[in-house]
């Protein structure tokens, strides 16, 4: 139930229909295409895990999108949280915390170690995301503000062997 309407949310893995659903919900959050596009190419990679691009549906609408991709860093693979979005007009009702909550879920029980996330510093600690800067881990581009890119360890102890500056694919480079 999400604020003053009885709003189910149902968070499951995307289908094939679904692509244009999220390119177009992308598009519409971001009010632009770059970050639609840069699904619709990491979709198109071998790195692509389907079980972590996630949709929040709310009857037959797709309110929500989480990709977790995979990432490099000191040679293993982390998973990267971008880009997340949720339909304007359903957005601080919660969908976006529930995708977080079950991402990191899903990631968890497929063994990965970290997520790594470029956002709003006020947004991601409440999940238990910390400044990477901590754990000695750096982002690939400069004008990275140091308190929006953070990291949450998903193993206790994960990260204490992985430092350096994380390896994103070209293709997120297209898109800042």
């Amino acid at each position: 139930m999400l604020g003053e309407h009885k709003i189910m949310i149902n968070i499951r893995a995307e289908k094939n229909e679904d692509i244009n659903s999220i390119f177009a919900l992308n598009k519409s959050a971001f009010a632009r295409e770059s970050e639609a596009e840069l699904i619709n190419k990491l979709r198109e990679t071998p790195d692509f895990i389907p079980e972590l691009s996630l949709i929040a549906e709310s009857e037959s609408t797709i309110a929500g999108h989480l990709l977790l991709y995979p990432v490099q860093l000191s040679g293993d693979t982390i998973l990267s949280l971008a880009p997340m979005a949720v339909l304007p007009g359903m957005q601080k009702a919660g969908i976006g915390s529930m995708l977080i909550e079950e991402g990191i879920k899903r990631a968890t029980e497929l063994g990965f170690k970290a997520i790594i996330v470029l956002g709003h510093p006020e947004n991601y600690p409440k999940f238990g995301f910390k400044k990477a800067s901590q754990f000695g881990i750096k982002a690939p581009w400069d004008k990275i503000p140091d308190e929006a890119f953070m990291v949450i360890e998903l193993e206790e102890g994960a990260l204490d062997k992985l430092q350096g500056t994380v390896e994103f694919p070209n293709i997120f480079d297209e898109s800042l």
